[in-house]
C-alpha cells in the first residue's frame, strides 16, 4: 500500500503580493511546527512539495529532522488566479463547471489534469511508500474530486480555513482504498467571501 500525506500549507502572509514567493505568516511559521511535530514518530520515505515557498516552508521542518530532500515539482502548483478570481461567486461558478475560469486564471480542470499527472507518477514511481506532498487548498481539492467525484464545493468551502490541513489517501496500486484527515488548525480565510 502506498500512503500519501497531502498537506496543505499553513497560514500565508496574505499582504505578500507574489504567489510564488509568498511566505507564510507568522502564524503559519509556528503552526508549521504542528505539522513537524505530527510527523515526527512516522515513517516517511518521500517529501514533495509545490514550488510555492508557502507549501515547501511547511513541510520543511519535518523534512529536516527526517533528513530527507524536499523535491518540488511545478505540476503541484496551486492554481493561478486573475482578475477577480478569489470570491464566493468564483468559488461556485468554478465548480460548478470544473472548465470555467476568470480572465487570466486557470480552470479545476487545467489544475486538476497537472496535479493528477504528478500523483500518478509518484504512485508508479514510489509504490509502497509513505509519502509526504506539501499542497494548496484549491490544488487538494482538485485531487480529491478525481478519486472521490462526489467532492465538491461544499467540501472545497470547509477546508478553505485549514492552514495546515493534513489527509492521508491510501492506494492499491493507482485505486483508493482508504482516507483519513488527520489535522486540522483553522485560520481564517483573508480572500473575499
Amino acid at each position: 500500500m502506498t500512503s500519501i500525506y497531502f498537506v496543505r500549507h499553513a497560514q500565508p502572509d496574505h499582504g505578500w503580493e507574489d504567489d510564488k514567493s509568498r511566505p507564510l505568516s507568522d502564524d503559519g511559521l509556528e503552526d508549521s511546527k504542528e505539522v513537524a511535530k505530527f510527523f515526527k514518530d512516522y515513517k516517511i520515505d518521500c517529501y514533495i512539495s509545490s514550488p510555492y515557498k508557502r507549501s515547501v516552508d511547511t513541510i520543511r521542518e519535518s523534512a529536516d529532522e527526517k533528513g530527507l530532500p524536499i523535491y518540488e515539482d511545478e505540476r503541484l502548483r496551486e492554481r493561478k488566479s486573475g482578475v477577480g478570481g478569489n470570491n464566493m461567486e468564483m468559488f461556485h461558478k468554478r465548480w460548478k463547471d470544473l472548465n470555467f475560469c476568470e480572465a487570466g486564471g486557470e480552470s479545476l480542470s487545467i489544475v486538476q489534469k497537472r496535479n493528477i499527472e504528478a500523483i500518478l507518477e509518484v504512485l508508479n514511481t514510489d509504490k509502497d511508500k509513505n509519502i509526504v506532498i506539501g499542497t494548496h487548498g484549491t490544488a487538494l481539492s482538485t485531487i480529491l474530486n478525481y478519486f472521490t467525484p462526489a467532492y465538491n464545493c461544499n467540501d472545497f468551502l470547509r477546508i478553505i480555513d485549514f492552514m495546515p490541513y493534513i489527509i492521508r489517501l491510501d492506494f492499491n496500486d493507482l485505486n483508493l482504498v482508504g482516507k483519513e484527515e488527520l489535522l486540522i488548525v483553522k485560520k481564517e480565510f483573508k480572500g473575499k467571501k
